[in-house]
């Protein structure tokens, strides 16, 4: 193996994805997934185990508006984890579904969906605990 210079080290560093640096782009990734929308919308297709039309979709995840569940369906097809298919009817129907991609992180989501469900009282109660010692 050739001997490197610090600075063909640095370069090299910088070329592979580390998500610890502030230029890599990964921190893209975990920024999108980080987002509560995300995480509901790939469960709710996941759960249903079809295709769901947006309408489906709204009624699923309580409290999204319009405007964050339209946002959060286009990132995640620009990002290649859910598909959009128009089918040319009266009036059109578009439905959406995981695609492989999204179905292999569908199960990591599912576990922070559920580990949150499961211990959520848990951290109300620490957040509890923890006002109570601030005053």
């Amino acid at each position: 193996m050739p001997t490197m210079t610090a600075a063909q080290r640095r370069a090299l560093a910088k070329a592979e994805f580390d998500s610890y640096l502030a230029t890599c782009a990964s921190r893209q990734v975990l920024d999108r997934l980080a987002d509560k929308w995300v995480t509901l919308v790939l469960c709710a297709l996941g759960d249903n185990g079809s295709p769901m039309r947006y309408s489906e979709i709204a009624r699923r995840i309580a409290g999204v508006s319009q405007k964050m569940l339209t946002q959060t369906l286009r990132t995640l097809e620009r990002d290649g984890l859910i598909t959009r298919t128009v089918t040319p009817t009266v009036p059109v129907t578009v439905d959406y579904a995981l695609t492989g991609l999204g179905g292999s992180l569908l199960e990591i989501v599912r576990q922070l969906k559920d580990w949150s469900d499961t211990h959520v009282h848990l951290i109300i109660g620490a957040r509890s605990d923890f006002d109570a010692r601030q005053n």
